[in-house]
C-alpha cells in the first residue's frame, strides 16, 4: 500500500491526492445491469470515450474511478496508483492519446489483478496483448505497440483527467462493456439510475411489440409528417 504525504509539498509534476469517499455497494450493483449505451442516451448521448476498445474480449465493468494523469509514454505514476487502489477501482489513465509508446502491459495487468482492480481504462495504448484476452481484468485502451514505456516521468494521481474525449473525476462511477466506456458523477447516480429504468422498460415494451407483431406501423409516419414530409 501506498502512503500519500498529507502536505502540498510535491515537487513540480507530481500530485497525489487522497481518494474519495467509494461509491455505495447497492449503486455499483444497480450499474452493473445497465449497458453503456443505455447510460450514454441518459447522459445526453454526448457523454462517453471515443475510439476506446476492449482488449480483452467479450465482458464489463464497473467501479470507482481512481484517477492517473501521466506524461505521454510513461507509467509511473500509474505504478504508484496501482498500489494505492482498493479492491473495486477502476484505473482510468489519460495518457494524452499518445499511440508511440505502450504505457501498460503484462506485468501491470498482474500488479492490476493482484490489487483487486475491477478494470482500467487508457487513453493510450497497451502491449502484451495476448496476456488480456483471458478476461481476467477488462481493459479498454486506444490500440496496441510493441515499443515500452519510460518509468520516470512526472504525473498526477485523484485529479479530473480527459480520457478519449471522457472526462473522469476521482471518484465517479465507470462502466465498460462491448459498447464502449461512459462515467457518472456520483451526484447524479440516483436520477441517472432511474432515467435508465425508465427507457430499459420503453425498450423492452418496444422489443415485445415487435415479437408480437403490434407494433404500430405509422409511428415513424408520425414523426415524418411532424417534420413536414408528405408521407
Amino acid at each position: 500500500m501506498l502512503n500519500v504525504a498529507s502536505n502540498d509539498e510535491w515537487p513540480t509534476g507530481y500530485k497525489i491526492n487522497p481518494g474519495p469517499a467509494p461509491v455505495d455497494d447497492n449503486w455499483l450493483e444497480l450499474f452493473r445491469q445497465v449497458p453503456s449505451a443505455i447510460i450514454s442516451d441518459c447522459l445526453g448521448r454526448n457523454v462517453g470515450g471515443l475510439g476506446l476498445r476492449p482488449f480483452h474480449g467479450r465482458g464489463s465493468m464497473c467501479g470507482r474511478a481512481l484517477t492517473v494523469r501521466v506524461r505521454p509514454g510513461d507509467n509511473l505514476m500509474t505504478l504508484a496508483a496501482i498500489q494505492m487502489a482498493k479492491p473495486g477501482d477502476i484505473l482510468v489513465v489519460d495518457g494524452s492519446g499518445d499511440q508511440t509508446r505502450a504505457i501498460i502491459g503484462g506485468i501491470m495487468r498482474a500488479m492490476a489483478i493482484k490489487a483487486g482492480i475491477s478494470g482500467i481504462v487508457v487513453n493510450g495504448v497497451l502491449r502484451d496483448r495476448d496476456d488480456w484476452l483471458d478476461g481476467l481484468m477488462p481493459i479498454f485502451a486506444l490500440g496496441c505497440v510493441h515499443r515500452g514505456p519510460s518509468t520516470d516521468g512526472a504525473g498526477e494521481i485523484n485529479v479530473p483527467v480527459s480520457c478519449a474525449g471522457l472526462v473522469v473525476n476521482p471518484g465517479d462511477l465507470v462502466v465498460g462493456d462491448s459498447d464502449g466506456v461512459v462515467s457518472i458523477p456520483v451526484e447524479q447516480l440516483e436520477s441517472v439510475h432511474e432515467r435508465c429504468r425508465q427507457l430499459l422498460a420503453r425498450e423492452a415494451s418496444i422489443m415485445k411489440a415487435i415479437e408480437e407483431g403490434s407494433l404500430d406501423p405509422d409511428r415513424f409516419n408520425v414523426m415524418l409528417r411532424a417534420k413536414g414530409c408528405p408521407v
